[in-house]
């Protein structure tokens, strides 16, 4: 079984910050890529960022490089640390597993998934 729980998201304003951390275990918590993504209402999903596990390679959406950070804290942790968060941040956002050596920033590409965490910026 393969479970994937986020959590640190919640209300900031905008300029503020969070730090989402996401625990992987059973068949999510091998030495996969992860990614972070974000759906907001009536959009469709969207990559966020994203890591190769092993090699510790990043990438990151336009929108967000620069403000957030995406990084492993031991083997079955993912984290994204968001600063100068703006109102268009404001989103649920998912980790997801892909059992693959490297990220992806397409959402079919990933295997599981976790409930999501919501974000929400004021202005």
């Amino acid at each position: 079984q393969a479970q994937l729980v986020e959590s640190g998201g919640g209300l900031v304003q905008a300029g503020g910050s969070l730090l989402l951390s996401c625990e992987a275990s059973g068949r999510a918590a091998g030495n996969y890529a992860r990614g972070w993504f974000r759906q907001a209402p009536g959009k469709e999903r969207e990559f966020v960022a994203g890591i190769s596990w092993i090699s510790g390679s990043t990438a990151y959406a336009d929108s967000v490089k620069g403000r957030f950070i995406i990084s492993r804290n031991a083997w079955t942790t993912l984290l994204l640390r968001m600063d100068s968060l703006k109102p268009e941040d404001t989103a649920m956002y998912y980790c997801a597993v892909r059992t693959d050596s490297d990220y992806s920033t397409v959402p079919d590409d990933y295997n599981y998934w976790g409930q999501g965490t919501q974000v929400t910026v004021s202005s």
